[in-house]
């Protein structure tokens, strides 16, 4: 199908998933160009008419987080300064979802701050998957389609054979039991929760475990891995208390720091991502398979630019794996 009002772009955190939503959808991607200045000032320049099209921009706002955030904003002011219909922000990954409240006095909402600095840009629709919190849509003053990857995850651990009585789901913390419950309603198992304090950040003391795990095969799943810390603590938890194998899984790789390290070093047997976040070299390991949400994306982008619901995409679709 032709769609010559829409056109696709991407800067420079995930050009891989790019081009594969692109190719889902069967257009090439939008051309520009983006230069550095010695003082490390950046010129985006737009290099194709898009007057009067409808824009869909793809870009994560992971890390260099700041690096990437300005291109947002720099291209999103020059499409608009270029007479775009609209313009469409496709955020896989939305940076500075964790400071999103007041966890202490004086400190910034800094989630809120970008989401309205993202709405008053010029971008007309934000389109993102799994927001640290769900409230953070609420934060931008333009649409949110808020998509989700549980479908995708469970779509993949179903096809491994890891569904059903034999199987627990569970969440690493009380924050994540809606997820956790989500992932075992599409496979059908029971859930644990794993209780824990944090006692500062990027640290996690395991305290207990709520549920029946012994004789199980347990499936983790949390929105995003960082430092892998509380992700491979409770793995061998989990071991310890009688699972017999322990997959996790997430969204967002973020795999800052030791990730690695920890995540080879742990008793976590098969870790399940998604390529919200375009990992480097060094963030690769042979336990970690990668599943790609371009068809995702690219029916997300049809559907929008067609006004057409987007309900359909909360069910388990087949995935692709590389």
């Amino acid at each position: 199908m032709s769609y010559s009002d829409l056109m696709i772009f991407s800067l420079s955190s995930n050009l891989e998933l790019a081009e594969r939503v692109a190719t889902e959808i069967g257009l090439p991607l939008g051309k520009v160009s983006i230069e550095t200045f010695a003082d490390g000032e950046l010129q985006i320049t737009v290099e194709e008419s898009v007057r009067g099209r409808d824009i869909y921009l793809i870009q994560s706002t992971s890390n260099p987080v700041n690096d990437n955030l300005m291109e947002v904003l720099i291209m999103v002011d020059a499409l608009k300064r270029a007479s775009a219909r609209t313009i469409s922000l496709v955020l896989p990954y939305y940076g500075y979802a964790r400071q999103d409240r007041k966890a202490k006095a004086r400190e910034p909402i800094t989630s809120k701050l970008v989401a309205n600095m993202i709405s008053i840009s010029g971008v007309t629709r934000v389109i993102t998957v799994d927001l640290h919190a769900s409230q953070i849509q609420g934060f931008f003053e333009v649409p949110v389609d808020h998509l989700v990857g549980a479908p995708l995850i469970a779509d993949y651990f179903e096809r491994q054979g890891l569904s059903g009585d034999g199987v627990v789901v569970v969440s690493p913390d009380h924050g994540g039991v809606t997820r956790a419950r989500k992932l075992a309603d599409f496979l059908k198992t029971k859930i644990a929760i794993i209780d824990k304090r944090r006692p500062k950040a990027n640290v996690a003391e395991i305290m207990n475990i709520i549920g029946d795990v012994n004789g199980k095969k347990c499936i983790l799943i949390d929105d995003m891995i960082d430092t892998a810390g509380t992700i491979c603590l409770a793995a061998n938890a989990l071991r310890g208390l009688g699972a017999t194998e322990v997959y996790a899984s997430c969204t967002h790789a973020v795999l800052s720091g030791p990730a690695i390290d920890r995540i080879n070093d742990s008793a976590i047997k098969e870790l399940v991502v998604l390529d919200t976040i375009q990992r480097s070299e060094a963030q690769k390991s042979p336990k970690i398979i990668q599943i790609s949400i371009a068809n995702l994306l690219g029916e997300a982008i049809i559907r929008t630019h067609e006004n057409r619901p987007l309900s359909p995409l909360f069910n388990a679709p087949k995935s692709s794996v590389y």
